[in-house]
């Protein structure tokens, strides 16, 4: 029995899981809001309460650890131990609470979520578009099969849009609906930058993992778009009902009200990729980065093989 920790710039989350009959069996699953990334533009580092929030949700991960016979484990932290300049005081901290957690680069990150992605995915010769919009970064890989032909993290995600664009906006539509545009801009531009990549190499079907976009394929379920799709279509159509549902802080069928706050900058950051890479329509994918970790640990030999060079972190021993 393996466990995969994901720490997040907006979530941290635990998955336990073995393996059985050559399948990926889940046992345990364990998520929670910790925002580690907020205002991590502004000031550059974990702040206190945020950091206060992650020591306390690792404890109730290791608790929920030690309830199950465990041969391995994996932490990995992801965009906002990256960038800030404290956080190998919460590394040193999560240690001393027993948990070990090893930092990756973006491009590792993508890597992963490529494999938890398609761990869910019928075997198909069809060139897939993957991406997974995270709290401080995105992931954008091209791949067919265990074959990746482009591999990218770029600086933009839910959390780091919100606090760029709506952290200090009135809570009037005018005022939304301008922000709306300012961000909307901004994420075109940036995916802009890698456009000509993905237009080169090309892709058949399109597939978005994360909260983010668990959340906007809910809204867009809930409001006859179709199952656990996400069109260009509905977000554009969709545009002033969210406004409204911010402005007025109105019910939204579909929108959890934990995630209220991430709703419009995730708009932006999704609409602006798709727009940027002509993407008409995206499926949801419920499974990323924490398989992708449990593929690789009990693959291991196997996806080292096709990592090649990407110096992954080592897995940790749960006696340790």
């Amino acid at each position: 029995m393996h466990a995969c920790i994901d720490l997040g710039s907006n979530s941290f989350h635990l998955l336990i899981g073995e393996w059985n009959n050559g399948k990926i069996k889940i046992i345990e699953r364990l998520s929670e809001k910790v925002q580690l990334g907020e205002n991590v533009r502004a000031n550059g580092i974990i702040s206190p309460a945020a950091f206060t929030r992650g020591l306390s949700c690792l404890h109730r991960f290791k608790a929920l650890m030690q309830a199950y016979p465990l041969e391995q484990y994996w932490a990995l932290g992801t965009n906002t131990f990256r960038v800030t300049a404290n956080a190998n005081d919460f590394l040193a901290a999560a240690t001393d609470i027993g948990i070990d957690i090893s930092i990756i680069s973006g491009v590792q990150e993508a890597v992963l979520i490529y494999a938890g992605v398609i761990t869910s995915l019928p075997e198909s010769d069809a060139r897939r578009l993957v991406i997974d919009v995270g709290g401080g970064s995105t992931e954008v890989i091209v791949g067919r099969g265990h074959e990746r032909f482009f591999t990218e993290s770029l600086p933009i995600g839910s959390v780091a849009w919100r606090d760029r664009f709506f952290a200090d906006c009135e809570k009037k539509k005018s005022a939304l609906k301008e922000q709306l545009e300012l961000g909307l801009q901004a994420s075109k531009e940036l995916f802009d930058k890698v456009g000509p990549g993905i237009t080169k190499i090309g892709w058949d079907e399109a597939y978005a993992s994360s909260g983010t976009m668990k959340m906007l394929a809910n809204i867009c379920t809930e409001h006859g778009y179709g199952e656990g799709v996400i069109s260009r279509q509905a977000l554009t159509e969709l545009k002033s009902t969210l406004v409204s549902a911010i402005a007025k802080d109105k019910l939204l069928p579909g929108l959890k009200e934990s995630r209220r706050d991430l709703l419009l900058p995730g708009w932006c950051v999704l609409l602006g990729l798709m727009e940027s890479y002509d993407v008409d329509e995206i499926q949801f994918s419920a499974t990323a980065l924490r398989e992708g970790m449990l593929d690789f640990m009990v693959k291991n030999a196997k996806t080292m093989a096709a990592m090649q060079e990407s110096d992954l972190p080592d897995v940790v021993s749960a006696k340790d």
